[in-house]
């Protein structure tokens, strides 16, 4: 069993030990802190799978925590544990993305459950981007070692981003090492590419061609210029 890491932010941690006991004994590493700003320094330091907040802390309360976690690592899933109904407040704990709510007071049962629910999710969107990449991986290679023109190009260029940003954000990130191996080929591939065809495309008039260096004011810029509303230029 992987061993998942649990942050627990709580002014009252000590009465909570029993159910932290249940987690640990369930294989989680528990770490307990008793205030908000004391959660954010930990998450600043270490790598978390879940964190637990308590909305009503004195000093730095849940919501407030919440957002400041959501700055430094966004991609932590948090549940919010409160002893308030509040419309109000549970409208601004969705819309700072938890991912999950529990109302005080909880067992342990309903702990397990919703870290189980978390982790089981994550696992699942992993495992299918992984797979998806696995099914795309041949089309790719393919692609571009075939005569391909430049908007080709752009477009495995396109799908290769997409995949960096997709396996950025699983768990295992597994196949990792297999894309950025496939990054390396597509690269030199594009350098052949294009030491194969530059000198044509800047002598040769009226074929299908990128833009280059030297046209794009010409292209992007100047006919904008014409246009009676302003242009900035960054």
């Amino acid at each position: 069993m992987q061993n998942f890491k649990i942050l627990w932010a709580d002014d009252e941690i000590d009465l909570l030990k029993p159910h932290i006991l249940f987690l640990q004994q369930k294989g989680y590493d528990i770490v307990t802190v008793n205030s908000g700003l004391d959660a954010v320094e930990k998450v600043e330091e270490d790598n978390f799978d879940v964190i637990f907040l308590d909305e009503m802390m004195p000093g730095m309360t849940g919501l407030e925590t919440l957002q400041q976690i959501k700055t430094i690592k966004p991609q932590i899933p948090v549940v919010m544990i409160t002893k308030s109904e509040e419309e109000h407040i549970m409208d601004d704990a969705i819309g700072g993305k938890i991912a999950d709510y529990l109302i005080k007071p909880i067992n342990p049962n309903q702990i397990l459950l919703s870290v189980k629910k978390i982790l089981q999710n994550k696992q699942l969107i992993s495992e299918k981007t992984n797979l998806s990449y696995q099914q795309d991986f041949r089309n790719i290679s393919m692609a571009y070692n075939d005569a391909i023109d430049h908007e080709e190009w752009a477009d495995i260029y396109k799908k290769l981003t997409y995949w960096e940003l997709e396996i950025d954000e699983t768990e295992n990130k597994s196949m990792q090492e297999v894309l950025e191996t496939q990054k390396v080929e597509a690269n030199a591939n594009f350098a052949r590419f294009i030491k194969e065809n530059y000198l044509e495309w800047l002598n040769v008039p009226n074929i299908s061609k990128p833009v280059l260096s030297h046209q794009v004011m010409k292209k992007h810029v100047f006919p904008k210029i014409k246009t009676d509303k302003p242009l900035f230029l960054l």
